[in-house]
């Protein structure tokens, strides 16, 4: 695997997920979920397989503290079946409490795929409509319109260089300025629910190629504070990062018997908890940002119909969420599978559900029961369910999810058109 991920290849990139936990330092998904309290069909089936510092937003679930979701979308075509699985993500943390923040990243998609601002906003419309359509609520806003994000990303350029960048990303001295920022933009929307709000954990599922974003943006997060807090067993101690004088007296002031040296405090007798709240209260009053570090989830691409990543690029790979149910059926029965050379073959050795992008339409989302979707696994690697049959059954699942899908988008559609009136 490649030392840097690219957030804009269209094109799969070939990733052995084993690796991720010792390369780039992702957590495996069961380390965090054991005191949430409904766990969702998603994590429990390694669609979702890996966070970094999801057990602040795992707390504050089961605990039903403040926490933020948010996520974005680059409106450079039409959604499809492909982005389904983030935006159930979205929705499923906003009905567990948390608070909704959507990003249409319309400069991102200007910069890097040279769409125009009107094509920008169709797309975006599309992609609200369908989140609206699955219960979303919360707060959406596009890049290029929100004056606050401009700004924040304004401040985050002042915390990166173009060194950091490089390793990161892979750029290089012909990347051109206004790609650079639209990554510093992508970390201010990170950083916007903590502004918008108040600061508290911030959860990001993004697909893995989004990663890097997220350790840009953990990175200036960090930079961006006023103070670290560093738990030393005896003791916490406060350290100051350039931070006003009077910043220092507030906090030697909010903790009694707290011991002040040049550069930092050290405070006896109070849970680390309390210690960090009280702190980011004192750096907001003082002009600072207060940043929890954000965390993140990542989950597994829903594999093209033809193999490799669903990506518009390939119209064959993906299904469009418009797309009539005579091309849909189309595309299904011409679909890759995990099926052998010949019907004896399959007979005798059964298919290969775990590899048939057929099999994991059904995975993602069109069989919610779980023993049923097991028994569907069985079956074909029993060499008892042949693939026509199994794509038959498939195509007729697709098509009854985008009858009721489609009919909630018209709705959502209006309600969008009518806000922009």
């Amino acid at each position: 695997m490649n030392s840097t991920i690219n957030p804009w290849a269209s094109s799969d990139q070939s990733v052995d997920i084993e690796r991720l936990y010792t390369e780039f330092g992702i957590e495996r998904m069961e380390t965090a979920i054991t005191n949430l309290p409904d766990v969702p069909y998603f994590m429990k089936r390694g669609i979702v397989f890996g966070h970094r510092d999801y057990q602040r937003i795992a707390n504050a679930i089961a605990q039903h503290e403040p926490f933020h979701i948010l996520t974005g979308f680059m409106p450079s075509g039409h959604p499809h079946l492909g982005h389904l699985m983030v935006m159930k993500e979205v929705v499923w943390h906003v009905q567990q409490g948390g608070n909704g923040y959507i990003c249409i990243a319309d400069r991102e998609a200007h910069a890097v795929r040279n769409l125009s601002w009107d094509q920008c906003q169709t797309y975006g419309n599309e992609y609200l409509a369908c989140l609206f359509a699955l219960g979303y609520e919360g707060e959406t806003y596009q890049q290029s319109q929100n004056r606050v994000v401009q700004d924040l990303a304004f401040e985050a350029s002042s915390r990166a260089n173009f060194s950091e960048l490089s390793a990161i990303y892979g750029f290089t001295p012909e990347t051109d300025i206004g790609h650079a920022m639209s990554v510093l933009t992508q970390v201010s929307d990170i950083l916007y629910p903590q502004v918008d709000d108040e600061p508290a954990p911030t959860i990001v599922p993004v697909g893995l190629d989004q990663d890097p974003h997220i350790r840009l943006t953990r990175g200036i997060a960090h930079k961006l504070r006023m103070f670290t807090i560093e738990d030393r067993d005896t003791h916490i101690s406060i350290r100051s990062k350039d931070a006003p004088v009077e910043a220092m007296d507030a906090v030697q002031k909010a903790f009694k018997g707290s011991k002040r040296y040049e550069g930092h405090i050290d405070v006896t007798g109070v849970s680390h908890e309390i210690v960090s709240r009280t702190v980011r209260a004192i750096e907001r009053a003082h002009g600072g940002y207060g940043f929890v570090t954000p965390s993140a989830t990542f989950h597994r691409f829903i594999p093209g119909l033809t193999g490799g990543k669903m990506s518009s690029s390939v119209p064959e790979s993906i299904i469009g969420f418009y797309e009539d149910d005579k091309a849909v059926t189309k595309k299904i029965m011409a679909a890759l599978t995990g099926g052998r050379m010949t019907l004896q073959e399959q007979k005798e050795l059964g298919g290969e559900a775990d590899k048939c992008p057929v099999y994991q339409l059904n995975l993602f989302h069109m069989v919610a029961d779980d023993a049923e979707l097991a028994e569907i696994h069985r079956k074909c690697t029993a060499g008892e369910l042949m693939c026509g049959q199994c794509k038959k059954e498939a195509a007729s699942r697709v098509i009854a999810f985008l009858a009721e899908f489609r009919e909630k988008m018209a709705v959502a559609s209006d309600m969008l058109a009518r806000k922009s009136c």
